[in-house]
């Protein structure tokens, strides 16, 4: 399984609504696919090149290479408190991305995929730096929306160029752009018509937003541009181009390429060159894609594209490129926005929760739980501090910690270790045949990435326990130990179900529940933030994240608790939110107004 994650901008530290769309869903379903006994290559990093990157670095006083190396540590750092679980989550600042960048690129120049044309390219007229397609703004002259973005309508889908809009104006400074002539390299989009619309339509179980998204993008395909004039990003090595001091590979272009060169930069990285192989050209191998709503289009058309004309296999055929023959995308789990009183979390309008703040205040698991069981996975969603504080309290301190708590407590006070069951009653049959069920229902639709329906199904078991232990009431069964003994194992293995069926959502809270029903070792292991040498340009050194998954013990299964272990008094495993924060939010946080 391969599980690729969008590349989040070094310009600033990431929001929860980032995490929302390609970080926490990414991390539950690598972990549960490992659980699984799957192969996971799950990889990543911080997309540095472009004009996101000159133009915060202009306002820090900085060089694009040190604001990178500013936001590239930071990112990460946040990303291993949330306890994603990165193979590989590097930057496209390595000498190893330019290198598979350009060899893609060269693969798909030799097939006739790439063309020179020249056209019109936004310029500011007080810097006079080229303006990237995303970065202006106008009505759309389709559907007349009024917001649509130089390289496409979020409204209706259309791909579109800036020069189309109606009154563009810069994102920047608000500037009305120059257009001006200049010669760019293309990729020929119309030479995939055939072969990228017939792929398309073996897409039949994507989610629906994905599949109404890319019902227009075949019917409108024309050359993109893929190159940029700049001075920062990978060089074009093509003679009468690599020497041209502004002449860069347009940064959505090595972008998602990407999410190769992670792969391959992992396997040098970890002593098998070719390791690679098995993710990108096994048949077998399946590919999945993690991001936000605004993405997909890069994702569903023109990643596609660019890998069916490196291996020759669009319109107008070819040879397969120096990697040979790469996988395409086989599921494109894409989300919606999270927003904020109806808007999307936006660092220039003040309307944004930074991760590391909401790490520092309340913990990874509260976060991720949140965004799997409210988060937007096919739909806009609210964050709302009341919501959160709710969810919080009632599903995961009321419901999953005081069942926890109070189940190894009893063992602990009456027997000090996990009790002997005598034979079993209907009502524990009962219980365990729910318990043992979940693991089929969850795991589902965890492999159909539908996160809130299996996060749903976890706790029901959890409902179901808890509801349980005030049926059964073992606190009364002083005179009957053995009684009592039968249910309090039964509990304990229900807990020991459940921490693994939430593994996947809670994996800071699971290590905690395993300690706590006396295992030792790793259940659910943690990324590691290294630096390390860059492995093609002396002198560099990188921030990575990374991790030794394999060894975990979690597996996706129920395991029989191993009567006699010792237990020791629990902790509380969440800690109550006041409920007065669902009212302001923290001081820290911004405030909801309505528009």
């Amino acid at each position: 399984m391969l599980t690729a994650v969008a590349w989040p901008y070094a310009n600033g530290p990431r929001h929860i609504g980032h995490v929302s769309g390609f970080g926490v869903p990414s991390d539950v379903f690598s972990r549960y696919q490992r659980m699984a006994g799957n192969r996971v290559l799950m990889v990543s990093g911080t997309d540095e090149h472009g004009t996101p990157i000159t133009v915060q670095a202009d306002k820090e006083g900085l060089t694009p290479q040190q604001t990178a190396d500013k936001y590239a540590a930071q990112i990460g750092s946040d990303l291993q408190g949330l306890g994603l679980s990165y193979d590989l989550f590097t930057r496209t600042t390595t000498g190893n991305h330019a290198e598979v960048t350009q060899q893609i690129f060269l693969a798909l120049h030799r097939n006739g995929y790439v063309v020179p044309k020249t056209g019109t390219g936004a310029i500011s007229p007080s810097t006079g730096r080229t303006l990237p397609d995303r970065y202006i703004e106008g009505t759309c002259p389709i559907c007349g929306y009024d917001g649509a973005r130089g390289d496409q309508c979020d409204n209706c889908g259309n791909q579109l160029d800036p020069s189309d809009l109606i009154n563009p104006k810069s994102r920047i400074n608000g500037e009305t752009p120059k257009f001006v002539e200049t010669e760019h390299l293309f990729l020929d989009l119309p030479a995939f018509t055939e072969t990228l619309g017939k792929w398309l339509t073996t897409r039949t179980d994507w989610r629906p937003n994905v599949l109404k998204f890319t019902q227009n993008l075949v019917e409108d395909m024309r050359p993109r541009p893929i190159t940029r004039d700049l001075d920062w990003g990978v060089k074009v090595p093509l003679d009468g181009w690599r020497d041209q001091p502004l002449k860069r590979f347009y940064v959505w272009f090595d972008a998602v390429i990407g999410y190769f060169s992670a792969s391959v930069e992992w396997a040098r990285r970890s002593g098998n060159p070719d390791a690679w192989q098995e993710w990108w050209t096994n048949p077998d191998a399946r590919g999945y894609y993690f991001m936000g709503k605004d993405n997909i289009t890069f994702h569903a058309q023109i990643w596609p594209a660019l890998l069916l004309g490196h291996n020759g296999e669009g319109d107008k055929g070819g040879e397969p490129g120096p990697y040979g023959r790469l996988n395409l995308p086989d599921e494109i789990v894409s989300s919606e926005f999270l927003t904020m009183s109806g808007s999307k979390f936006s660092t220039s309008r003040g309307t944004v929760i930074y991760v590391n703040d909401f790490l520092r205040e309340f913990g990874p698991d509260s976060l991720r739980y949140f965004i799997a069981v409210a988060g937007p996975e096919t739909q806009d969603t609210d964050f709302t501090w009341d919501e959160f504080v709710r969810r919080t309290n009632f599903e995961l301190a009321n419901e999953w910690g005081n069942l926890v708590n109070r189940s190894i407590s009893m063992a602990h006070k009456n027997n000090g270790a996990i009790p002997a069951p005598a034979k079993p009653a209907p009502a524990d049959e009962e219980l365990k045949a729910v318990s043992r069920q979940a693991f089929e229902t969850v795991g589902a639709h965890l492999v159909r990435s539908r996160f809130k329906q299996a996060a749903s199904e976890a706790m029901r078991v959890v409902t179901a326990a808890n509801r349980y232990l005030s049926d059964q009431e073992p606190w009364k069964l002083k005179d009957d130990p053995e009684r009592r003994d039968a249910v309090l194992h039964t509990a304990l293995q229900v807990v020991s179900d459940a921490n693994t069926l939430l593994t996947p959502f809670l994996p800071h809270a699971a290590q905690k529940v395993h300690e706590a029903l006396g295992g030792t070792g790793v259940w659910a292991a943690q990324p590691e933030l290294k630096e390390v040498e860059d492995l093609d340009l002396p002198g560099r050194r990188n921030p990575i994240l990374t991790g030794d998954y394999a060894a975990e013990q979690a597996r996706w299964q129920s395991t029989p608790i191993e009567v006699g272990k010792p237990l020791a008094k629990p902790t509380p495993l969440f800690a109550k939110l006041d409920p007065k924060l669902g009212e302001t939010g923290p001081e820290w946080a911004p405030i909801e107004r309505a528009e």
